[in-house]
């Protein structure tokens, strides 16, 4: 199976309580700056069937040649021009009638200079965020807190090395660096990790501490692996030092580590890293000597982490740790120092001595020790490259294949550690049993979730398709809260990738495409690349279409990728002919292209803005980057808006090579039509990702707002008889996006599409 993975692993530390990607600042249409804002004067879109206003004029080549402005001008990233030409609008139409675009580019030049105006306000208030964190009661926890204001700070400054050359800044790096080697000497890997963390992010161009996290991050995952209660103690000594409060009770149900260990054997890791390294793309500088290395540097850090002594006992004996420890201390140089290039041969006798060398001292359990040394085998490739554990199957499948058995929800913990229900997915057996989002899950067949992790809980929830659970629920209606039983029976769940702008009913289907209907202009948000992301994405287009469709606005922010072939046929509906994406080896050697497919559901003959950001990802990076380059050719009429994509420019092979595991490999980079090759992760590369014609930020806080909208709007929220409810009071009106001022890129990608709709309504022409 080709696939191209989007990001592992999970955003903390900043408190923003959504997976959220956070980005520098750079040149852009907009500072990023916490503000209050006032109601935008955008209108908003008009009903169907309502009489649509045609804007008066007495010029129509000066309204041509105004649209090629704005066209030109947002193509080529020049904001100030952009919004300058925007707002000359007045100087071309007649005002007779009101003409909806000069409201829009007021209310976009409005959100601007308001931001603007805040910017010295935020970044005030950070500096002093700052210092005070540093004042004379200086803490761990402050010093951390200094930190996460100085990343919000580096996200909102206008000019990052001015930023960095501050005496406040550079003192505080200082600091934070011998605050975080002081608590990893100590043993305090959650402080370790938060800090090392924040520094990550403020230095995450040259990933100067990305080294110091990742050995972090492996020990608190061993830690909450093999010692949870332990992990837990952590979690909450750090909650009671913040002045929080206390976590639930430690909950132990499906949060065994030999559960998690089952089926891990010497035949799996030794047939994995064999396949690993016979394929990995990068396999001339990274070999299996690199990857024996890792794997006894996994096992080095489970031998000697104090929290694995009460876990398993032969640590407990210095005598014979110390004897552990040597052997592998040994063996790694043994395997630094040998000659020429290492084999299969040679992995399988390291393995059956490291088993050996084990038993006969610390005696860990050999499901634990060949876990970590696969893990860390596969670490020494690149983040997306993974033995994919018996334990981890069923979650990866759910993840890459876009259906799962369970009953249909997406849950998080809560502020106060609560399972909630962040929404019920379409037409899921959850969403016909009357399942709201915000609904706390107190129960699961009677057993207690308090104190339960996300995985615990998914764990229990999920099951074989006709079974029966019952989820005991907390929902708040009016003042009163209820406890309510909600049998649900398990079924297949096909994951929905293909979203629109207004929620009309309870299907997969049922949406509002429009997000100006006057204008014409269409929105699709594609949440991932999944088998069926294509054959729904014309279905939209095709219900726009019937309704007049004049340009399109493809959300791909925050979508992590999917399969190859999708992004492919997603592209070849704006690309009519050419190169979608090339995959190559590390040395250049191509091995596959893409070209644009032949299709009857083509819509390349309208304008089209795609936005995307810091989470765009893998597939959605091909879909842009083909866009954009094809664009720049003059064979589309597209833009592409947003933030610098996340860099995932590389092809993962899946492998099942077990009944119960499964192994995934990078095995090739792509590169764009135009000529790019945007992952980060290739050797020694400092440009990637896809660029936006047009750069324009969002502020924190405004994502954060952002997402909790989109998310309750999405909502297809039904009654305990199953009926929808039609004006629920806790879906949102997703136009308060734009109207709010809380997503500018949006609302800048609109405004461009009704100065051209405009133009082209008017005088028959457009842009290219």
């Amino acid at each position: 199976m080709k696939r191209l993975n989007g990001r592992n692993g999970r955003l903390g530390g900043l408190g923003l309580g959504i997976g959220m990607w956070l980005a520098m600042a750079g040149g852009s249409l907009t500072p990023q700056l916490a503000i209050a804002q006032e109601a935008a004067l955008a209108p908003a879109a008009t009903p169907a069937g309502a009489p649509q206003t045609q804007p008066a004029t007495t010029d129509s080549q000066a309204a041509s040649d105004w649209g090629l402005r704005v066209w030109s001008a947002a193509r080529g990233g020049r904001s100030d021009e952009l919004l300058t030409t925007l707002t000359h609008a007045s100087d071309i139409f007649s005002p007779e009638g009101g003409i909806p675009v000069l409201n829009s580019a007021e209310a976009l030049r409005a959100n601007v200079e308001r931001l603007e105006t805040a910017r010295t306000t935020q970044i005030e208030k950070l500096t002093g965020e700052i210092d005070e964190n540093l004042g004379s009661d200086r803490t761990d926890a402050k010093v951390s807190d200094a930190l996460r204001a100085a990343v919000e700070l580096s996200m909102v400054f206008p000019d990052r090395a001015e930023l960095m050359a501050q005496d406040r800044i550079r003192n505080l790096i200082t600091l934070a660096v011998e605050t975080a080697r002081a608590a990893e000497s100590r043993g305090d890997w959650l402080m370790a990790n938060e800090l090392y963390y924040r520094l990550n992010l403020i230095f995450d161009e040259d990933r100067t501490y990305q080294a110091d996290l990742d050995r972090q991050t492996l020990r608190l995952s061993m830690v909450r692996m093999y010692a949870p209660e332990r992990f837990w103690t952590m979690r909450n000594d750090r909650r009671l030092a913040e002045g929080l409060s206390a976590l639930p009770p430690y909950n132990p149900t499906a949060d065994s580590w030999k559960d998690k260990t089952s089926g891990v054997d010497w035949t799996k890791v030794l047939r994995s890293l064999n396949y690993a390294s016979e394929r990995y793309v990068e396999r001339d500088r990274v070999g299996m000597r690199e990857m024996i290395a890792g794997g006894l540097d996994g096992v080095f850090t489970l031998a000697t982490l104090g929290d694995m002594r009460s876990v398993f006992p032969g640590l407990t004996d210095d005598t014979r740790r110390a004897m552990f420890e040597e052997y592998l201390t040994k063996q790694a140089e043994a395997v630094d120092q040998s000659k020429g290039r290492l084999t299969g041969d040679d992995l399988s006798n390291v393995l059956l001595a490291l088993m050996k060398a084990n038993r006969e001292t610390v005696a860990i359990d050999e499901g634990a020790l060949l876990h970590e040394f696969g893990n860390g085998a596969m670490a020494r490739l690149d983040p997306f490259s993974a033995i994919i554990w018996p334990d981890e199957l069923k979650t990866f499948q759910r993840q890459t294949q876009g259906r799962f058995v369970g009953v249909g929800i997406q849950i998080q913990l809560d502020e106060l550690q609560n399972i909630k229900i962040t929404t019920p997915l379409d037409g899921t057996p959850a969403q016909r049993a009357g399942i709201r989002s915000n609904d706390l899950i107190k129960k699961v067949d009677g057993v207690s979730t308090a104190g339960f992790s996300l995985d615990q809980a998914v764990s229990i929830i999920t099951g074989a398709p006709g079974q029966t659970v019952v989820l005991t629920v907390e929902r708040k209606v009016g003042e009163e809260v209820r406890q309510l039983d909600v049998p649900i029976v398990r079924a297949n769940i096909d994951v929905k990738t293909v979203k629109g702008w207004a929620r009309t009913g309870p299907g997969d289907r049922d949406w509002d495409y429009f997000i100006d209907r006057a204008h014409g202009i269409g929105y699709v948000r594609l949440t991932q690349f999944t088998d069926t992301t294509t054959s729904d994405f014309d279905a939209a287009i095709r219900a726009m279409r019937e309704q007049g469709l004049r340009g399109l606005i493809l959300d791909l922010r925050y979508n992590p990728g999917g399969l190859l072939d999708q992004a492919v046929s997603i592209a070849s509906r704006f690309v009519s002919q050419g190169l979608i994406v090339t995959t190559e080896t590390a040395g250049q050697v191509t091995v596959d292209k893409q070209s644009a497919q032949a299709t009857r559901h083509r819509i390349s003959e309208i304008p089209v803005v795609v936005l995307i950001n810091e989470g765009s990802a893998s597939a959605s990076e091909i879909v842009a980057g083909a866009v954009q380059d094809h664009a720049k050719e003059g064979r589309l009429d597209a833009i592409v808006v947003g933030k610098r994509s996340y860099g995932k420019g590389s092809v993962q092979n899946v492998w099942q090579l077990f009944n119960d595991a499964a192994l995934k490999v990078t095995t090739q980079y792509y590169r764009l039509p135009g000529g790019r090759l945007i992952d980060k992760n290739r050797h020694l590369v400092s440009d990637w990702g896809v660029t936006p014609d047009l750069v324009v930020d969002r502020l924190p806080s405004q994502e954060a707002e952002a997402y909790d909208i989109r998310q309750l709007a999405d909502v297809a929220e039904m009654d305990e008889a199953g009926n929808f409810i039609q004006n629920a009071d806790a879906r949102p009106d997703p136009m308060r996006l734009i109207t709010e001022g809380l997503d500018l890129q949006l609302q800048t990608a609109l405004t461009i599409l009704q100065s051209r709709t405009t133009v082209t309504r008017l005088v028959g022409t457009g842009a290219k």
